[in-house]
Order: C-alpha cells, then sequence, then structure tokens
C-alpha cells in the first residue's frame, strides 16, 4: 500500500481507502451488517487506513459500523466524516431519493459533530466534510469560523467540504476552485477516467495552493472494473439503476463506457495490472490527489483493489496515451472502413 500526507495536517493516509456508503445505506446490495463488518476489517488489514463515511449514511449507520469494524485500531486509521444535512428531522430515503435539508448553522454544526463523535466513539474527527454544499455555504464566513472554534477545541483536526450529490461540472468547478483557493481546505469530487471535468478544473489551483484533493467514483460506479457487459442490469433499489432509466441513458453510460474500455485495456493488460488497477493508477498520477475512496461491495474486488498501488505507477506515456484517447472521446465516432 503506498501512504501519502493529507495537505499541511501531517496525517499519513493511504492512498487507497474505503468509502464507508457501499456497506452502510444498503445502495450496493449489502443489507447485511456483518458483510460490512468483515469487508472493513479486512481492508484494514490490507493496510487500508482511510475511510471516509458520512453522519447520514443509513441516518447514523455510515459511522456506528466503521467503529463497531474498527473502534479498537482507532489510533491507526484516518476517519473522515461529513455533516451538513439535517437527517435528524428527515429521516429515511426521501421521496424521489431528493436531498434532506441543508442545516449550516452554528448551532447545528456543533450538534452534527457532537453526535458524530459519539457514533464513532473517538475524541476526534480527522476531516470534517461539509457533505454537498453549495457556494453559499462555502462562502459562509460563520460556518467556517464554527469549524475553526471546532479545530481549536481538537475535535476535529481539519476541514474539508465533498462536492456533490451527482456530478455537476460547472457548479463544482466553482466551488471545487473557490475551496481550495479560498478556504484552503481539501476538496472531495467525483472523478476517474471517464468523467475528468472537475479534474482539469481543480487541480491547477489545488498544485499552486498545495491543497490536498480526494476523489470519488474512482470506477464509474464499477464500469472500469471490467466486470459489465451490454446485458447488465441492477436490483431497482441499487443506486446505479438510475443511469440505465432510458435507452439513451444506457447508451451514453454503459455502451458506449463498454466501447471506451476496450480502448484502455492496453494499458492495464501490457503492465500487468488489472482494469480497476489501472483506473487507480491513473488517478494516483495527479500529485495533488491525497487519496481515492473506491466503492467496496465485495471481498475478490476488495482484494484486487487494494493491491492497486503494488502495480506499476503511470508512465508519462502511458498517461499521455490515455489523455489523447480521452481528449477526442475515445474516438466512438469514427466510422469503420
Amino acid at each position: 500500500m503506498q501512504y501519502r500526507t493529507l495537505g499541511d495536517t501531517g496525517l499519513r493516509v493511504s492512498a487507497v481507502g474505503f468509502g464507508v456508503w457501499t456497506v452502510s445505506t444498503k445502495m450496493w446490495g449489502i443489507t447485511d451488517d456483518s458483510v460490512g463488518i468483515d469487508l472493513l476489517q479486512r481492508a484494514f488489514e490490507l493496510g487500508i487506513t482511510f475511510y471516509d463515511t458520512a453522519d447520514v449514511y443509513g441516518d447514523g449507520k455510515g459511522e456506528t459500523l466503521l467503529a463497531d469494524a474498527l473502534g479498537e485500531h482507532r489510533d491507526d486509521m484516518v476517519i473522515a466524516t461529513k455533516f451538513g444535512y439535517d437527517f435528524y428531522n428527515s429521516p429515511g430515503i426521501q421521496p424521489g431519493q431528493k436531498e434532506r435539508p441543508h442545516d449550516w448553522s452554528p448551532a447545528f454544526i456543533r450538534k452534527a459533530c457532537e453526535e458524530s463523535l459519539k457514533r464513532l466513539n473517538t475524541d476526534r474527527i480527522d476531516l470534517y466534510q461539509l457533505h454537498n454544499p453549495r457556494m453559499d455555504a462555502l462562502e459562509n464566513d460563520e460556518l467556517f469560523a464554527t469549524l475553526d472554534s471546532l479545530k481549536a477545541e481538537g475535535k476535529i483536526l481539519s476541514y474539508g467540504a465533498a462536492l456533490g450529490p451527482a456530478l455537476q461540472p460547472q457548479r463544482q468547478s466553482e466551488e471545487g476552485i473557490y475551496c481550495v483557493t479560498h478556504r484552503h481546505a481539501p476538496a472531495q469530487i467525483i472523478y476517474n477516467l471517464l468523467e475528468q471535468v472537475l479534474g482539469e478544473a481543480i487541480f491547477p489551483h489545488a498544485r499552486e495552493h498545495e491543497v490536498p484533493v480526494l476523489v470519488r467514483v474512482p470506477h464509474a460506479s464499477g464500469l472500469l472494473e471490467g466486470s459489465y457487459n451490454e446485458d447488465t442490469t441492477f436490483a431497482p433499489n441499487d443506486h446505479r439503476s438510475f443511469r440505465l432509466t432510458t435507452d439513451e441513458m444506457r447508451k451514453k453510460w454503459l455502451l458506449d463506457g463498454l466501447k471506451k474500455i476496450e480502448k484502455l485495456k492496453f494499458v492495464a493488460d501490457e503492465a500487468g495490472r488489472t482494469l480497476g488497477q489501472m483506473a487507480i493508477q491513473f488517478i494516483l498520477h495527479e500529485k495533488s490527489i491525497s487519496g481515492l475512496f473506491p466503492n467496496i461491495y465485495d471481498a475478490k474486488q476488495l482484494e484486487e483493489l487494494a493491491r492497486a498501488t503494488d502495480t506499476p505507477a503511470f508512465t508519462e506515456a502511458e498517461f499521455n496515451a490515455v489523455q489523447e484517447l480521452y481528449a477526442h472521446d475515445f474516438y466512438l465516432e469514427e466510422v469503420a472502413v
């Protein structure tokens, strides 16, 4: 496992982390808590020390499950959690999977922090992230003064922002740039071989200001793991099912995605990496990135992705070859002769 420093916190984190939402929300097909606990414990055994959760995952379960699985290793792991959604007054999955209401008031932030500390069974949160904030929250000086107070009290060691919920390039590019340039705080973004727009906008500013970036959805919701085919479907309660709602969406994400993957396999095969490992090494080529959080949902996949940093790092030639494909939309419009 490769380890990197989380900005100026001095914290060392595993480059490959663990996004706890897959084992605490039932949105990836895991309904048995014991399965999630087993995966979290095995991840730690494999050298994964960076865990990203949120208070809203499972209305608190994302934090209690992590504490149940790895509480005895607290001093050997880095915990990132998130706040901002008022699930206390809006519990459960919302109609149409709408967002819960945000509350950025100082009183709510303090309440959220105290409750997270209890659920995590810890005396400090290593990285406390605004959960899917809009620009009004990032520009809210009172909000950040509250975070600075929590930091001074030792209840949080650092803070940042996880941008979302879904990929909305123009808005989230502006939010990410503001986060790293004005708040000098880590931004967590969606970024992968097939979805690079946020990285293109934010990375130059992160490098200039020496602020770390974190990445989620590194495998494009599983597409870059190489296990999907043209007949792939998902259960109705699986969040990935929305990508296949219409024939047009299915073609754009799944069918075109499979064609793009065929053009990328040489980068994996020639270096002895799996496709999923290659997707991780591509992301880690960017030096402003401190860590990434794959969507882990089974033991075999965990073993493969946890060993990604043991495979060869991207060469400049490989990186340039991939970027040339990306710049031309993988030449999907080429007409066969």
